[in-house]
This record gives C-alpha cells, sequence and structure tokens, in this order.
C-alpha cells in the first residue's frame, strides 16, 4: 500500500509557522525523565511513548469529529467508525478518548484505565493489533508518577489543522526515541539510528517514487526521513509503497507507532529476516538499512545454500554479508541499496569475505563507499561506512560521465573528519556535513562538471585499481594525499624516493638511534636526582585545601562517582540510570588534578585524583581537596593515593562496621607526609612533566610503528 498522510495539512515551505523550530522537545523530556524516578530507561519508553502515542490519536479523532459535529445537517455522523477511516483517521471509542484518560489521572485507578483505553483501540483498529502497551496497571507503575506524565504529555497542543502540520507529537515521539537511546547506550542502537546517519543515506538514494524497504528497520527512522525528503523536495508521498520487517517484537511495536502517529501507511511485518523472510517475492526499487553490526548470532549454518548467497556463503560467525547479499536479492532491476556497516567489512579477508566482495564488485553493483566519523551511534563507538549498491548503474545511470560508466568507478568518500562532538562519546553530523557528503555523490553520479576529485575527501576510482589493491574497498586508501588518478601504481622505488617516504624513514631512524641510549640516560638521572631531593614533613592540609565550589546554575558537566575497584570514574559510565539528583545545582565542582575523598566509605577507591575532566561535578557527601598554589598536583595526588597512605586511613576512622567507618576530613589533613620541600618539588614537578610528554610521544610513535609493520606485513600474505 501507498504511504499516505491522513487528516494532516501538508507542511509547507517560506515563512509560515509550519516550518517553525520547535523549542519544547528539551524541556518536556527534562520534565518526563523527572518522573522516571527508578525505573530502567528500557521499560520507562515503553510507558511514555505508548501514552504520546495515545495522545496524538485522540486528538486526530476530536479534531475530525468536530468537523463531522459541524456537518450534521449535511448528513454526517460523527459517531460512524467509517467516517473516520475514510481519512485515514483511527476510530477511538468514548472510553479511550483522551478527556476521559485525563480526567482520570489522578485516580489511584489511572493504571487500568490506560490499558482499557488501549485494548479499546486494537479491538476497533485491526492495523493496531498486538502493537500498544497493554501494562499500565502493574503493580511496579508508580500510580501518582503516571497521573502525572498524563498532565505532561496533555500540554502538547495539538488542536487545529496549523498544529498538527507541525507534526507536534512526531517530532515528541522522535526525539524521546532518540533520548531513550542515548539513556539505554548499547542496547539504545537496537532501535534507534541517528538522525543525521539517516539523512546522508536519504539525500543519497532520493527516494522520490517506487517502493522502499528495510529489512531490518528498528522503530521506521529510515521512513519517516524518506517521507520528509519527499515533503522537502515538494513530492507526493502517495508516490512510495513502504516494506518493513523487524525481529524483536518490542521494537516491532515502536516502529508500527512511529508510523501511525505520521499517518505512514506501512506494511512492516515481525520475524527473522534471514530464518523468516515476510517479502520474499519484493523487489525494491530503495533500499534503506542499518543492520546489526557484525552479528555472530544469526544460525548462519542453517542457511547453508540459499538461494540469495550469489556471491558466496557468509560465514556463520558474521551476518555482515549476509546482510549484504539480501539486499541484492531484494534490488529491483534498476534498484539501489543503501546501507551502514562497520568499516571492518571493508577489508575482511575471514571466512571467505573478500571473495564475496570481490564479487559483488566485479559484478558492477558498487556504486560508492563513503567512511562516516566514529561515535555517531549509541550502540558503538567504532567506525562505520555507507554502502550504496546499484543495478545496471554502469550501463544506465552514469553514462553521461566521460568515460566513466566503460571504465566502471567507484567513488570513496572520506568523511571520517566531518561531524562535531557532543559529548565525550557522541558526535553528530551537521546540516553542512550531510550536504557536503551527498551533493559531492550526486555530482558525480550525474556526470556533472561540478564534480572533481578532492584528496583526503573524494575519488573516483576505476575498479581496476581497485582489484590489484586485493578489492579494499577502504577510501582512506584511495583519497589520501599521494594518490594517483591513473590507474598505474607508483613502484616501490617511487614511494620510498619521494618526500613522503624519506621523512618517515627520517623519522623511523632518529626513534631507533634515540631509542637505544635513552633507557640508560633515564636511568643515571633517575639515580642522581633522588640523591639531591631535600625532602620536608608537611601535614596534607599544608598541601591541600578543602574547596567547596558549587554547580549553581551554570549548566551541568560530567557526574563523577568513587567506585571501590576504579576509583573516581564518570557516572554514567557506571550506572545504568542516573544515580545524581535531578537538581544538581549544590553539587560541587571537580577540576583536573583536584582530590576527591569520601569521608563515609573507606575502601580503596574512596580517594581519588581527577585527571579523566577538565572539570566535573560530585556529591555534596564527598569532599573535594584542592592542590595549593606552589605545590605540583602530580607529586601530591600520588602521595595521597599510595597504597602506604591508604593504610592509614584506618587510624583516624570510627565505627563498628568496617565497610561504613567514618574518616573525617578534618582528621585526614592532619596526617603527616614526607614529600620534597616547595622548591624541589617544582623543579621535580617540571621533570615529571617533561617525562610524561615524552611518555605520550613514545607510546604514539610505537602504535604508528605497530600499525605500519602490522598492515604492510598484512599486504605481503
Amino acid at each position: 500500500m501507498a504511504a499516505k498522510r491522513g487528516g494532516r495539512a501538508a507542511r509547507k515551505k517560506g515563512n509560515g509557522d509550519t516550518t517553525a523550530n520547535l523549542g519544547f522537545e528539551a524541556k518536556l523530556w527534562a520534565a518526563a525523565d523527572a518522573l522516571r524516578n527508578n525505573m530502567d530507561a528500557a521499560e520507562y519508553k515503553h510507558v511514555v511513548l505508548g501514552l504520546i502515542f495515545l495522545k496524538y490519536i485522540s486528538d486526530a479523532f476530536e479534531a475530525k469529529h468536530a468537523e463531522l459535529a459541524a456537518q450534521k445537517k449535511k448528513g454526517a455522523d460523527p459517531e460512524d467508525p467509517d467516517e473516520y477511516r475514510a481519512s485515514s483517521i483511527f476510530w477511538v471509542p468514548k472510553d479511550a478518548r483522551w478527556p476521559h484518560v485525563k480526567a482520570s489521572a489522578p485516580q489511584p485507578t489511572i493504571g487500568k484505565v490506560v490499558d482499557d483505553a488501549m485494548a479499546a483501540i486494537e479491538r476497533d483498529n485491526q492495523a493496531l493489533k498486538g502493537v500498544l502497551p497493554k501494562d499500565y496497571a502493574r503493580p511496579g507503575l508508580d500510580k501518582q508518577r503516571l497521573g502525572q506524565l498524563i498532565n505532561l504529555v496533555s500540554d502538547i497542543g495539538l488542536g487545529g489543522p496549523a498544529d498538527r502540520a507541525k507534526d507536534i507529537l512526531g517530532r515528541v515521539y522522535e526525539y524521546f526515541l532518540s533520548q531513550f537511546a542515548s539513556a539505554e547506550g548499547k542496547k539504545g542502537g537496537q532501535f534507534y539510528t541517528p538522525s543525521g546517519v539517516v539523512r546522508v543515506l536519504v539525500e543519497m538514494l532520493a527516494p522520490y517514487k517506487g517502493r522502499v524497504y528495510d529489512p531490518c528497520c528498528g522503530s521506521g527512522g529510515m521512513f519517516v526521513s524518506s517521507e520528509r525528503f519527499i515533503e522537502a523536495h515538494s513530492g507526493k508521498i502517495g508516490d512510495i509503497s513502504i516494506y518493513g520487517q523487524e525481529s524483536n517484537y518490542t521494537t516491532w511495536r515502536l516502529a508500527k507507532m512511529n508510523l501511525a502517529i505520521r499517518g505512514i501507511d506501512a506494511q512492516i511485518a515481525h520475524g527473522d529476516t534471514f530464518h523468516n523472510d515476510r517479502h520474499p517475492d519484493l523487489k525494491a526499487d530503495y533500499i534503506l538499512a542499518n543492520p546489526h553490526f557484525n552479528d555472530s548470532d544469526w544460525r548462519g549454518e542453517l542457511l547453508k545454500g540459499d538461494k540469495r548467497w550469489l556471491y558466496g556463503g557468509p560465514p556463520a560467525g558474521n551476518a555482515n554479508f549476509a546482510w549484504v547479499q539480501h539486499f541484492i536479492h531484494h534490488l529491483a532491476p534498476d534498484g539501489v541499496a543503501g546501507f551502514i556497516l562497520g568499516n571492518i567489512s571493508l577489508t575482511s579477508e575471514t571466512g571467505g569475505e573478500d571473495s564475496i566482495r570481490r564479487g559483488i564488485v566485479d559484478a558492477g553493483l558498487v556504486d560508492c563507499i563513503v567512511t562516516l566519523p566514529d561515535r555517531l551511534f549509541y550502540a558503538t563507538p567504532i567506525p562505520v561506512g555507507i554502502w550504496i549498491l546499484r543495478r545496471r548503474h554502469n550501463a544506465s545511470v552514469r553514462s553521461g560521465a566521460a568515460g566513466r560508466g566503460l571504465r566502471r568507478e567507484i567513488l570513496f568518500i572520506d568523511a571520517s573528519g566531518l561531524g562535531h562532538s557532543v559529548t565525550r562519546t557522541h558526535r553528530e553530523l551537521a546540516d553542512g556535513d550531510i550536504a557536503e557528503i551527498s551533493q559531492t555523490y550526486r555530482s558525480w553520479l550525474q556526470g556533472s562538471q561540478g564534480y572533481i576529485d578532492r584528496v583526503g575527501f573524494c575519488r573516483s576510482v576505476p575498479v581496476d585499481e581497485i582489484a590489484v589493491n586485493k578489492y579494499v574497498l577502504l577510501p582512506a586508501a584511495y583519497v589520501n594525499a599521494g594518490h594517483r588518478t591513473a590507474s598505474q601504481r607508483p613502484s616501490f622505488h617511487d614511494v620510498l624516493g619521494d618526500s613522503v617516504g624519506r621523512i618517515a624513514l627520517d623519522a623511523m631512524n632518529l626513534v631507533a638511534t634515540q631509542g637505544r641510549s635513552f633507557a640508560a640516560a633515564v636511568s643515571q638521572l633517575k639515580d642522581k636526582f633522588a640523591e639531591r631531593i631535600s625532602f620536608k614533613v608537611y601535614a596534607l592540609g599544608d598541601l591541600l585545601e578543602r574547596s567547596d565550589e558549587r554547580l549553581g546554575d551554570t549548566k551541568e558537566p560530567e557526574v563523577l562517582t568513587c567506585t571501590e575497584s576504579a576509583g573516581l570514574v564518570l557516572q554514567r559510565e557506571r550506572f545504568a540510570k542516573r544515580v545524581a539528583t535531578d537538581d544538581a545545582s549544590s553539587y560541587k565542582l571537580v577540576r583536573m588534578g583536584d582530590i576527591v575523598y569520601n569521608p563515609y566509605l573507606l575502601w580503596k577507591g574512596a580517594i581519588d585524583q581527577c585527571w579523566i575532566v577538565e572539570l566535573g561535578i560530585t556529591s555534596p557527601a564527598y569532599e573535594v581537596l584542592r592542590v595549593r598554589s606552589g605545590y605540583d598536583k602530580t607529586i601530591v595526588g600520588q602521595i595521597v593515593t599510595s597504597a602506604e597512605m591508604k593504610k592509614r586511613y584506618d587510624g583516624i576512622s570510627f565505627g563498628t562496621v568496617q565497610r561504613r567507618r567514618r574518616a573525617p576530613v578534618e582528621k585526614f589533613l592532619e596526617l603527616k607526609v614526607n614529600a620534597p620541600s616547595q622548591e624541589h618539588m617544582v623543579k621535580v614537578g617540571q621533570v615529571l612533566s617533561r617525562a610524561q610528554a615524552c611518555q605520550f610521544a613514545s607510546r604514539t610513535a610505537e602504535r604508528a610503528v605497530r600499525q605500519f609493520i602490522g598492515e604492510t606485513c598484512e599486504r605481503l600474505r
């Protein structure tokens, strides 16, 4: 069935309100997250998203109901379900309508009211059967907080057609999906693909008309973005038909709701795509997908000899090339597929994957390869890439490019340097990044005069050259400085003789020469150094001062916590959900080099020095101790956190239970320590700083040389 928009005004361009940015999603999320209390994000998302969906279909129903009521004299019946179905609007029974739900919010029976509403909607709308969550009455769900959440969702306005055209609830639903994915971390990647990555795929493929297929559709983000692309380019939503499949039942339900909330009609099946293909005869014009990377649990041994494995049987331990060949199997004669895989698929040689890759390249199916920046995905920090496969592309689509169709070329784009960091562990693509990638591909595809090879970013490479390079498809192997645009490869003498080669060899010689004498020199320095340092007895209070800097109204940085085994860590990496209070204004600021001291829990990780962030915050129950001016942070930190010092903490603690003994910070600061005099501490600190810089440089050089040796030997096998 064609994708349709039911009961919503089309999105407009220009100065109208319909394209205005909605600024309330983040505030709404913060309020909803505050009501989560101690509920796991994976469980809470179904509570929240189910209510948002119920609000949407009820509001759409009420708007149509008012319209029909005004037309009663003309024979319209506002209580006739067929009137709504004719406009692709879900019929909502009286007891399931939002005003009834909201009126019941303060009651202890609100959970049952919501469950009954969901069941009634499923009963009267076959397309939603088995989709909606119906466990709001369970004892573990706080009914007071549920009522508060219903009141919060009630404030999302969806009154008239102009409001619906803004896709307010659709925007909120998508924003909440992304936030839940972030909160769940690795598990979140199973149902959500970052919107920037989806937009790159959609802009490159431009799915205007035909059958669109995603066999691992998650929560349906590819389909939503395709619909937006068509609207933005003044196309017709009815010109595409949507097909999808999702193996995870709860994620399949999210997809069904996500598409229904936007009025998108789609055939989304539930089941394992490899073992129970629910669209076996489909030949799609466009395939957009983000399959599970490097999946080792796909039971590939049960599918030996499958008709889809046209280019070779994929290894049972990795589903990457099973997905690739599944996509090819479902491509229409002039179809195009865009999908995301880990970059290991571009170079792997295990289990016959190199042979499969070679067959796909030689068949002329590979159109373009793009490597993306790392840290784009919540599920994995590994770098990933986009594959674009196109049937018959050499003979038809790119015949306008000068000689390109005859020579059979592949476009390589290295976009790994694009994007910007949002947090330490997450990166996003900006609008300009998305446009640069997609426009480069579209210009190349159309044979436009606007396309040119750009060193370090993009290059159109003949398949002959790729064959010489053992069918490695990593863009960095072709686009970087020193690449040859002709099919001839540089000679070994040229590589070693040019300026780049000479600099690299000279640098390696220098490291080797200096390395031979370095260890002996450091050993001599250590012996002489220790003899000439003067020491002094200090109280820890002479070296450290208590800091009571508070966060206040400033933006919240990383939350830090002390752990028994790992010392000071980022709280979000230690715990699945937020442990800090919602209002962190009273939390203490921790700066690089500060000592965090927990006087209430005397295990080995209760005292540690902050070297993991420039600025963080920690619980008001902890003490933050700052190294006094004129003393070296590294040396003082080594003294305070040493094993010998930790043995002395028991002497100042009191309490009957070992793990709950208390050691007041005042007593801690009275402890006496032996340390270099202030003058010598500064000089020692300068030497240690240089030693640390040397250590970093040596490790960097070691990694680079190790990688060079490994990659060179790999090519010689």
